[in-house]
């Protein structure tokens, strides 16, 4: 029997791939949406739930039904993410409040809360990204997209260490994908479809615990 997997953002772009390529591989899917209906797939093997990262309440209520339905993964892809902000100068209060809400806060204390749910020697996935790379990190865009991405590195290198022994824990730049997080899904070296395949075959392998991969030239990124 194949393996379980929380996906959150399930809706759209990388999160919806993600989802039906761990379908077609045979593996049973529990995918998360503000709504708690991702229309666009319709599986046996697959279950959606409803998940606002930027609720405390939305974020208890899934933990509930995790409890109550007796319900444990393999693995956890905190896929779910904003960016409000991308390409723009300089920031703004609420979207920089909102981003930090649902791309750190809401990410940490979801995984948190799902911790118990996950078997032993699980993995924990952050869909990150290279903008929250100090090192890398040349533009002066993007403000809050970027540190809210540095502070979920951050999580991860700590969760690691945490959790090291237990569960493996590791970070993913997804590559730049063609998605509508930025408003605008023309432009992209990737399609959702390539980069949850590159994903896929990096995360169900032997990645090293409190890595930071990079989908697209299949390498390690310094934090």
């Amino acid at each position: 029997m194949h393996s379980t997997i929380l996906i959150s953002g399930a809706s759209q772009g990388i999160g919806l791939a993600l989802s039906k390529h761990f379908l077609n591989q045979g593996y049973h899917v529990i995918g998360t949406s503000r709504t708690g209906e991702i229309k666009e797939i319709t599986h046996d093997n697959f279950t959606d739930i409803a998940l606002d990262l930027s609720s405390d309440q939305s974020i208890y209520d899934c933990g509930t039904y995790f409890k109550n339905n007796g319900v444990y993964i393999d693995m956890l892809i905190n896929n779910a993410g904003i960016g409000p902000d991308l390409n723009y100068a300089k920031p703004e209060a609420n979207s920089y409040r909102k981003t930090f809400e649902v791309n750190t806060t809401g990410t940490v204390l979801f995984t948190e809360a799902m911790l118990p749910y996950l078997k032993d020697h699980g993995r924990i996935i952050n869909i990150s990204s290279k903008m929250g790379s100090i090192s890398m990190c040349t533009a002066s865009c993007s403000v809050a997209y970027r540190m809210s991405k540095t502070a979920l590195n951050m999580y991860t290198k700590i969760l690691a260490n945490r959790l090291q022994g237990k569960h493996v824990v590791t970070a993913v730049h997804p590559g730049w994908v063609r998605t509508m997080i930025s408003g605008d899904d023309s432009s992209g070296r990737l399609s959702p479809e390539e980069s949850a395949t590159g994903i896929f075959d990096y995360i169900t392998g032997d990645f090293e615990n409190g890595s930071f991969w990079n989908v697209e030239t299949q390498s390690y990124i310094s934090w």
